[in-house]
């Protein structure tokens, strides 16, 4: 039997950890729900199968909205978007204290179209460090 939307949802928020597949930030701290978002839009073939679905805060996916690629804005040529599904977030990001570095071109355009250091994020960021939910030891985890 397939299982509903909603039980769907539930795998996927715990496969996260709680976390945005992007930003790898926790939902504990954040005002609004994360999402369970297409890493291939449907406007782009993507499917609603879990291997296709990843957790992510509102700010990820508006910002990714339908795009599977980026400008990396080093070199200014289109590279893929980062894919928690199918990507290891420690192969393209690294932590700078609170900051995201990104690693390569992919990781550097996900970054900028993100916007994965906004000063916003950053400072919870600070504030997870409080609550001993940064940083996330979980950097190979899929979204």
């Amino acid at each position: 039997m397939t299982p509903s939307w909603a039980e769907t949802c539930r795998r996927v928020a715990a496969r996260a950890g709680g976390r945005c597949g992007y930003r790898r930030m926790h939902q504990a701290l954040q005002g609004a729900t994360f999402h369970v978002e297409h890493t291939r839009p449907t406007a782009a073939a993507g499917s609603d199968d879990p291997d296709n679905l990843a957790l992510a805060c509102p700010g990820c996916n508006l910002k990714k909205a339908d795009r599977v690629s980026v400008p990396d804005p080093d070199m200014g040529a289109a590279v893929p978007l980062f894919n928690p599904r199918l990507d290891r977030w420690a192969d393209h990001f690294a932590w700078d204290g609170p900051r995201v570095e990104g690693l390569t071109p992919t990781g550097r355009g996900t970054a900028a179209a993100l916007a994965l250091n906004h000063p916003r994020r950053v400072l919870i960021r600070e504030a997870e460090q409080f609550f001993d939910l940064f940083p996330p030891d979980d950097e190979d985890a899929g979204g």
